[in-house]
């Protein structure tokens, strides 16, 4: 498989992604090996062996697979995916699915679950998803993968084992819980999504929307459309900690040559090996 059937890879360190991102076409970036989507764009081939999908908003360009995307899982006798949405998506989504149940003359189950800002969502006993609140045309979301750790506490880390275990059997907690935010996904968003929750800024790897990057458009343009310009993230860049800024969502009207030379000329010298377009479009 090739281009839209396969999707383009992007790996930082441990964390591996798969997916495209062009602006009003598809949106859909998977991490194949925790068996995880967000969003779905049509449904191509890469994103039908994930089993969670967290959905950013209702754009055709962001969630026309989820019918799709249910089918084939029924047609193939695999578990019901999870879909997790905005509130606002479950009743009409629900109803789509009534429909395309009529007219293949097949009950297709789902499994939608309203998302809450804050909230987490448990994906397993080390790693769980955070979903905050951003700022599109329609009631939106991103999400925060975090990874959940134990970690000796540092009053006890120079302890020898057989001491700690003792500490323990007497009912001393001698462990605290990590919780580290590994990627954060935006969806279609204003830039306020950086203020709605303090650990995006934090995130490793920040999957960005950047849907205008030069003056053809300007910063009131993008934000009428509810998206972020480049013009906006810039002065943001020393308050962002991320280690990738990853920039999806760019507009066709931006070549990825075009898109480069115009990082090169307006992301500051100390940011720009942090800032990046993500590869599949």
């Amino acid at each position: 498989m090739s281009g839209v059937e396969a999707g383009a890879t992007y790996k930082y360190k441990d964390l591996t992604f798969e997916g495209l991102s062009l602006s009003g076409i598809r949106t859909a970036i998977s991490m194949p090996t925790l068996d995880l989507c967000f969003d779905v764009a049509q449904g191509f081939p890469y994103v039908l062996n994930m089993k969670k999908f967290f959905i950013s908003h209702g754009h055709l360009d962001h969630s026309a697979g989820i019918p799709y995307i249910i089918s084939q899982k029924a047609m193939r006798h695999e578990a019901h995916p999870i879909f997790y949405m905005p509130t606002s998506m479950i009743e009409p989504m629900t109803e789509i699915m009534k429909l395309w149940s009529q007219i293949e003359g097949y009950q297709m189950t789902h499994d939608f679950r309203a998302v809450d800002h804050g909230h987490a969502i448990d994906l397993n006993p080390q790693m769980f998803m955070k979903p905050f609140k951003t700022l599109h045309r329609i009631e939106s979301f991103g999400y925060t993968l975090f990874s959940r750790n134990r970690k000796l506490k540092l009053d006890y880390q120079n302890l020898p084992g057989d001491q700690i275990r003792d500490l323990r059997a007497q009912g001393e907690t001698v462990h605290e819980l990590l919780e580290t935010p590994l990627v954060s996904f935006t969806g279609d968003t204003q830039s306020e999504f950086l203020d709605s929750a303090p650990w995006v800024r934090k995130s490793k790897v920040l999957l960005c929307e950047a849907t205008y990057l030069d003056e053809n458009k300007s910063v009131e343009h993008a934000r009428t459309w509810g998206h972020t310009h480049l013009d906006e993230l810039i002065p943001e860049l020393d308050k962002i900690e991320s280690e990738k800024i990853v920039l999806i969502h760019a507009s066709s009207r931006y070549s990825d040559k075009e898109v480069q030379k115009i990082l090169d000329r307006k992301i500051p010298p100390q940011h720009r090996h942090r800032v990046e377009l993500f590869p599949g479009r």
